[in-house]
């Protein structure tokens, strides 16, 4: 059988046709897509859609069939391949290499950022627990993160992998905390210490390892989107830090996206041109690097909220586009962009990818009383 008429095989499993007339049909423009997509897979595919070799009108739901023929299994590339074998012999989330992900994806442009994302500047999911828009759907999250973490003022935070600071800004604001914020994007650190000017708040622009030099211990530790950059050889000595650095009545809330099974690595075009180096962890991986260290408070599974997180980001995006500079954001980026945003929503709509804010404390409390 010809590439095409694998390809075709493939995708009748996942009931989507070549040229077909739905809107998640493929709509191929260039016939060596084929042999490009079968060769390489998610990296082929990816490329290939960049360069206008195929389109589907309807990406997200394109996507969501692929996740849940589970298609992905079916495709074995070097690429994938090659990942594996990296992250099995070395640790690709040491400290020398943790600057990569920020130049890549973080650093490319708070203009960009700042046309996608709420007035809180939230770049995680959101709550949409009665909330309709995600402006008010992110102060949902942030205020349910306080809750959890039952934040006082006067307590003093550490949150490690901050983002552009809107939490940090939000607990010294609202819930009058002091707080510490480690970051290793330096544009997100700028905006970081522009928007909490006049605030309690101190952003280290540093490696969330170096946290271990911060003097004392404190009343709460958070860590806000920095699990999926942290690595399965790292989990251990991440919690290890974070036990530490929090007293013994203290609390800490990690907030990440998760995966259904354990992995040591991400998708190869994911991990090439969006996260390089991420990771999903999973139940067993975090449950197995908190053994004997923390006592699990609560464990709430959101995924299904970074579905609207995603499609508000796009529609921001889409709409706003045209006020950035297309030099640095052409057609080529915007294809890119898209298909991340798309790619993503499909896999939480297929509930390949869970969003799991866990609550943890040092076993000295006599409960704990989950918030939602």
């Amino acid at each position: 059988m010809n590439a095409k008429g694998k390809i075709r095989e493939l995708l009748s499993l996942a009931d989507i046709q070549l040229n077909g007339p739905e809107p998640w049909d493929l709509q191929v423009h260039d016939q060596r897509f084929y042999q490009r997509a079968l060769s390489h897979g998610s990296v082929g595919v990816g490329e290939s859609y960049v360069d206008g070799w195929w389109d589907a009108a309807d990406l997200n739901e394109f996507f969501y069939r692929i996740h849940r023929a589970d298609l992905g299994k079916r495709v074995r590339s070097l690429e994938l391949m090659w990942l594996g074998v990296k992250s099995a012999l070395f640790n690709l989330q040491k400290k020398s290499e943790s600057k990569q992900v920020a130049r890549q994806h973080y650093d490319i442009g708070n203009d960009l950022y700042r046309v996608m994302l709420d007035k809180n500047m939230q770049y995680t999911c959101a709550y949409w627990k009665n909330a309709d828009n995600l402006d008010a759907a992110q102060e949902n999250k942030l205020h349910l993160i306080c809750r959890k973490l039952g934040l006082q003022p006067g307590m003093r935070v550490l949150e490690l992998g901050a983002g552009f600071c809107g939490l940090a800004r939000f607990m010294a604001k609202q819930y009058g905390c002091d707080v510490v914020a480690y970051n290793i994007s330096k544009e997100q650190v700028a905006f970081g210490r522009e928007f909490c000017a006049d605030l309690p708040v101190r952003i280290e622009e540093k490696d969330y390892r170096e946290a271990i030099n911060e003097k004392g211990q404190f009343d709460c530790v958070a860590a806000i989107g920095l699990c999926e950059h942290i690595g399965y050889r790292n989990y251990r000595a991440f919690l290890e830090l974070v036990r530490k650095k929090l007293s013994d009545t203290g609390l800490f809330l990690l907030h990440t996206i998760g995966g259904n099974r354990s992995r040591t690595s991400t998708d190869p075009w994911i991990d090439k041109y969006i996260f390089p180096s991420g990771m999903l962890p999973s139940i067993g991986q975090l449950g197995r690097a908190m053994e004997n260290l923390f006592v699990m408070e609560d464990w709430h599974n959101f995924g299904p909220d970074y579905v609207n997180t995603l499609m508000a980001w796009w529609k921001n995006f889409e709409t706003r586009y045209c006020t950035l500079d297309k030099q640095r954001y052409d057609q080529r980026f915007f294809r890119m962009w898209k298909l991340y945003v798309m790619m993503s929503a499909a896999g939480f709509r297929a509930r390949r990818m869970q969003l799991w804010q866990i609550v943890l404390s040092t076993g000295a409390i006599p409960g704990y009383e989950p918030v939602r």
